[in-house]
């Protein structure tokens, strides 16, 4: 397998692959264009045990493409989760002797629009206390969806379970979902299918928490960050096209929601208990149970379709920290 040196470089990209060989590949056909614009950039595609063929099949694209210069394969013998992945092609180069300034995370479910390395990396430079960016993530279709967020917290999952237009006026300063605007915005954290993060950030507030297996780690991540003093903003002068779920089928947006996994639990509970203890982690788990008790009730009463994941409240009850002390998950 083809592995160029991805020291020299300052920017490095990261794609963490599952099962998604072929989507991988129409990712790195969308960065050809912004390596040649930017030559100093390596990408290493990692494949987190995927178990079929997706890495023989990115490696050989790379081959045929010719892209063997700026990218690589990374094999993982074990599916550690997306931080795992991640820090599996991060960890080496930060001990190298000339590392990546910058280090851009992209989903393998992505593919990057023109642009989108010199409006983030430009950002960077012109604001050197910024120590995270994310771009614009578009659908498809070219539509946009939210890509800037607020710190979960107790408000939140309240507003989140009780879904009042009242009460979601009343916490509107709380609700994780921030509206986003044309310009530039500072956010609390980002999504990690796109995101560029300055070196610094991972010398003075660590890698990303392998605790979590999926979804939660790059709002930790984002957390950590800013307890180090690191802004974090949306930069929508970039855009990416994201395929939501590709890897995973929790966020893809069809008709028939699937019920929740397990990982997307535990990483909530980890969340809470590590950054706020675990009273407070009890609290916002009861403030969603009864909150959304609450929501289906009225659901019910008003004949309301219902379009959430299947066994959400008994899930929300079963995994609260209460029940789960002392569990792997915490």
């Amino acid at each position: 397998m083809s592995h160029p040196n991805t020291n020299s470089g300052s920017l490095l990209v990261v794609i963490v692959n599952y099962r998604t060989a072929r989507l991988t590949i129409d990712c790195l056909r969308s960065l050809e264009s912004e390596v040649r614009s930017r030559p100093d950039t390596s990408v290493v595609v990692v494949d987190n045990a995927s178990g079929d063929n997706s890495a023989e099949l990115i490696d050989a694209a790379i081959e045929t493409n010719g892209w063997g210069k700026w990218a690589s394969v990374l094999p993982s013998d074990h599916n550690g989760g997306f931080a795992y992945g991640n820090n599996l092609a991060i960890r080496p180069t930060l001990q190298a002797p000339n590392p990546p300034s910058y280090y851009l995370l992209l989903n393998s479910d992505t593919q990057a629009r023109p642009g989108v390395f010199k409006a983030l990396t430009s950002f960077m430079e012109q604001h050197p206390e910024v120590g995270i960016v994310g771009s614009k993530l578009e659908n498809p279709d070219g539509t946009n969806w939210s890509t800037a967020f607020r710190f979960p917290s107790l408000l939140s999952e309240l507003e989140s379970g009780m879904r009042l237009g009242i009460v979601s006026k009343l916490l509107a300063k709380w609700v994780v979902s921030q509206t986003m605007t044309n310009e530039p915005q500072q956010v609390d954290w980002l999504p990690g299918a796109s995101m560029m993060i300055r070196r610094e950030v991972f010398e003075s507030a660590g890698l990303m928490d392998e605790g979590y297996f999926l979804y939660y780690e790059e709002t930790d991540f984002c957390l950590q960050a800013k307890r180090k003093g690191w802004s974090c903003w949306y930069v929508p002068e970039g855009s990416v096209m994201h395929i939501a779920g590709a890897s995973t089928g929790v966020t893809t947006r069809d008709d028939t929601p699937k019920r929740l996994p397990q990982y997307l639990f535990d990483s909530r509970r980890r969340y809470f208990v590590k950054n706020h203890g675990f009273l407070y982690a009890a609290l916002a788990d009861l403030s969603w149970s009864l909150s959304l008790a609450l929501w289906r009730v009225r659901r019910a009463v008003q004949r309301k379709p219902d379009a959430d994941p299947p066994y959400l409240l008994f899930d929300a009850l079963r995994n609260s920290v209460l029940l789960k002390l002392g569990s792997k998950g915490l």
